[in-house]
């Protein structure tokens, strides 16, 4: 190829990206935005608390999802602000309700209309925030024990399949927080998901002492980082999970029953 040629297509290029960077800074974003879908909930029998979450995003584990054994859980998403997860437990183990955190974190955020955000209590207790600014389809839906939120999802009937799944695996006895969790990702990827596909998934359950040896919270932390199929493979991978601690597992689900 002439050097004439790739010095154009170089140009080219770099107008592209430069272009793109415009169009962020024009809505006053940074690079890049995490859509995607999540749940937060609680099983009151056994006190765990988790989320769960799937996007068109590498590793979307290592930023949306955040929980402490007897505090509560966040799904920070949409922009996401990573201190919205650490934050939001710290005024949770405060006193401070999901509502009233919620509140406190939005308050001192200028770029909260970008934001989306789940959270939930340890006391079963919920509060989610949809920004004006996050890209449609996008919202949530608080119930008991639980709230699901997503954006650019493929519609509104996303989050109604992973809460009437979330509500009908709960039931289910020989299940637990993390089954409950899992159904309600492959309902809402059934349902139509991110409208981009599919990259990452992660689940990640705590309880008190619940991690390797009893010394974290850390019950269950699991992550699929860039798969074609990535609830299903966090499936397996729940799966395998309960093979390997399977007296962990049984002596769980014998508290729910």
């Amino acid at each position: 190829m002439r050097p004439a040629i790739l010095r154009l297509l170089l140009l080219l290029a770099l107008g592209a990206v430069a272009a793109g960077w415009a169009m962020h800074r024009e809505r006053g974003t940074k690079l890049p935005e995490i859509h995607t879908f999540s749940i937060v909930a609680r099983d009151p029998a056994t006190g765990e608390l988790g989320v769960a979450v799937e996007s068109k995003y590498f590793s979307v584990g290592s930023v949306v999802p955040w929980a402490r054994a007897g505090v509560g859980a966040v799904a920070t998403q949409a922009l996401a602000k990573t201190t919205y997860g650490s934050e939001g437990l710290r005024l949770m183990a405060g006193g401070k309700s999901p509502r009233e955190a919620l509140d406190i974190l939005t308050a001192a955020d200028d770029g909260r209309e970008q934001r989306q955000v789940g959270i939930i209590d340890a006391k079963g207790r919920t509060a989610a925030f949809t920004g004006a600014e996050c890209f449609p389809w996008c919202g949530h839906r608080e119930g008991e024990n639980f709230c699901v939120q997503g954006n650019l999802l493929a519609g509104e009937q996303v989050l109604a399949a992973m809460a009437e799944a979330f509500e009908r695996a709960r039931k289910i006895d020989g299940t637990e927080l993390a089954d409950w969790l899992m159904a309600a990702l492959e309902a809402g990827q059934a349902a139509g998901g991110d409208r981009r596909g599919e990259q990452s998934a992660a689940l990640l359950v705590v309880r008190e002492h619940g991690g390797l040896g009893g010394d974290s919270d850390r019950y269950i932390d699991l992550r699929v980082e860039d798969h074609a199929h990535p609830i299903a493979e966090l499936a397996r991978l729940l799966a395998l999970h309960k093979q390997f601690h399977e007296a962990t597992h049984r002596a769980v689900r014998g508290k729910g029953e």
